[in-house]
């Protein structure tokens, strides 16, 4: 039986405001990106989403972006390599002691946004930032999007890895995501989200909207958390891998080749 890690992005709300249905996500997903209260959440928010995953036994992730709450950390921003290492380093702290708090922890990192993209086209930004995660803990699983510069950063680096594609978003021809801001780059209809991933699964490669399908491993979709209709997307991939005799099991988090 083939199996695949289903992830969101939770812990995104921040005080008094709510930011998608953490809780309901988890019943659905295996492994979690838990805002550290920099583009998104609190240590309030993220103590509650890192309690509930721990007791559903759904892998925890630091979930590091840009400083730009207003933003949501979808705004490019430009840091040296240094500061983009001690960025991820303090955030990946922070998840890690809340993580440790809640009784579980820290098992994987996934890159944020604006700095998520950035990294998916600047192989030295995608180092700088994973060798920070790597130095405060070298078994930590780089959740990388597959096909772009993060994952040639991750193989150099040796780490392990886990390649990842997204059920509600649309491709480049090169592989990284469609400007949010276009037309088509944010799926909504559920059933359409479950095709194209089957789709991709089968083929074990990304097909952008315009050019060739993209081989690549494929260890864990992605869902979006914020991306109003959440529940229901998760919902209908979900059903339609298991009926593909698909099982939904955290990834291993191999070194890639």
């Amino acid at each position: 039986m083939r199996t695949v890690d289903l992830n969101a992005d939770l812990g995104e709300g921040f005080g008094a405001w709510e930011m998608g249905d953490d809780a309901a996500l988890l019943g659905v997903i295996s492994s979690a990106n838990v805002a550290c209260g920099v583009h998104a959440g609190d240590w309030d928010v993220m103590a509650r989403v890192m309690r509930e995953a721990v007791a559903r036994g759904v892998g925890i992730g630091a979930h590091p972006g840009f400083p730009d709450l207003q933003g949501f950390g979808r705004r490019e921003m430009q840091f040296s390599p240094d500061s983009a290492a001690n960025l991820v380093r303090w955030q990946l702290g922070a998840a890690q002691a809340m993580a440790r708090a809640a009784g579980g922890a820290v098992r994987h990192l996934k890159l944020h946004g604006a700095l998520a993209n950035m990294a998916a086209r600047d192989e030295a930004l995608a180092l700088a930032c994973f060798r920070g995660a790597l130095s405060v803990d070298p078994a930590l699983v780089l959740v990388v999007l597959a096909g772009t510069a993060q994952e040639r950063a991750a193989r150099q680096l040796g780490a392990p890895a886990a390649c990842e594609i997204f059920a509600d978003r649309a491709y480049q021809a090169d592989g990284t995501l469609l400007d949010r801001r276009l037309p088509g780059a944010v799926i909504h209809d559920p059933q359409l989200a479950a095709r194209r991933v089957l789709a991709m699964l089968r083929a074990g490669a990304i097909q952008p909207e315009d050019g060739p399908p993209i081989p690549t491993r494929i260890d864990t979709i992605c869902l979006h958390g914020d991306t109003p209709g959440a529940i229901g997307m998760a919902q209908a991939v979900r059903a339609a891998l298991e009926a593909e005799d698909v099982a939904i099991t955290a990834f291993p988090g191999e070194p890639l080749r």
